[in-house]
C-alpha cells in the first residue's frame, strides 16, 4: 500500500464525541473519523450524500483508508462557557417560543472543553494512489473552487496553522493504539470514533485507544485502523 505522513498543527482544537448536557468534553487527540474527514476534504472528495435532507447523511461507498494517529506533544486542555440555544424536550419554556418568532427559544449556559497547542502526525495507507495525489494537490490549492468549506480542527471556529506532507514521521511520536478487550487499564485511554452513522447513531463505531508506553518514530501495527470500517 502507498503511505503518506501529515504533520498537523493548530493553536486551538476540539474533538467532541456525541454528548448532551451542560459539560462537553474533548479527547486529547484527533479521532480517526475526524482525520478521515480532513483527508477527504483536502482531496476534495464529497462526503455528503445530500444537502436537502433534515440530517446531512454520509455518502455510501466512500474510500476506506488505514490511519494512524500520533501526538508530537500533549496539548493543554482548557474550557470556556457558551450559551446553548436549543428546542427543549417537553413543555419547558414553551411560553417563550412566540417571542423568538420560530427561532430556538431555550438558552442555557454550557461549558466546552478545548485543546491548546495541537501538534500531531497522521499516517495514511491506501491502495488508491490517486487519493494521496489529490491530498497533495489540495494542499497546493488546486481544489479551492470545488472544496466545501475550510478544513477545521474539530470545531469550525478553530482553523489549522499548518498541514504539511512529510517524508517520514518525526522521532518520539506518541502513537495511539487500539486496546484489546482483556487488556488492563492504561493511563490516557479514551474512546475515539472510527466511523460515524448519522442516520443511526447506534451504528457509529467507537474503539478504545491508549497512547503507547514508549514514543517511537513509526506507529506500531496496532495503531493502524481502517476508517470508516474494516476492509472486507
Amino acid at each position: 500500500m502507498e503511505t503518506m505522513w501529515l504533520q498537523v498543527s493548530a493553536p486551538f482544537a476540539a474533538f467532541r464525541h456525541f454528548q448532551a448536557g451542560s459539560y462537553r468534553a474533548t479527547s486529547l487527540i484527533m479521532p480517526p473519523s475526524t482525520a478521515y474527514g480532513l483527508i477527504l476534504n483536502l482531496a476534495a472528495i464529497e462526503m455528503r450524500a445530500s444537502m436537502f435532507e433534515v440530517t446531512t447523511l454520509i455518502r455510501p461507498n466512500l474510500p476506506k483508508l488505514c490511519l494512524a494517529i500520533g501526538a508530537l506533544s500533549i496539548p493543554d486542555k482548557s474550557s470556556l462557557f457558551q450559551q446553548l440555544h436549543s428546542y427543549p424536550v417537553g413543555n419547558s419554556g414553551k411560553e417563550l417560543s412566540t417571542k423568538t418568532q420560530g427561532a430556538k427559544y431555550w438558552i442555557a449556559p454550557i461549558r466546552r472543553e478545548l485543546l491548546a497547542g495541537l501538534n500531531m502526525i497522521i499516517g495514511v495507507k491506501t491502495d488508491d494512489k490517486e487519493i494521496l495525489e489529490r491530498v497533495s494537490q489540495g494542499l497546493a490549492g488546486k481544489f479551492n473552487d470545488s472544496r466545501y468549506g475550510l478544513p477545521f480542527a474539530g470545531d469550525n471556529n478553530f482553523l489549522f496553522d499548518r498541514i504539511d506532507i512529510i517524508s517520514e514521521p518525526l522521532d518520539q511520536v506518541c502513537w495511539y493504539e487500539k486496546m484489546s478487550t482483556n487488556e488492563s487499564p492504561r493511563k490516557g485511554s479514551c474512546r475515539l470514533t472510527v466511523g460515524i452513522d448519522r442516520a443511526d447513531n447506534s451504528k457509529t463505531v467507537n474503539k478504545l485507544f491508549a497512547p503507547v508506553f514508549e514514543p517511537s518514530k513509526f506507529p506500531p501495527e496496532n495503531a493502524w485502523t481502517w476508517t470508516p470500517s474494516e476492509v472486507t
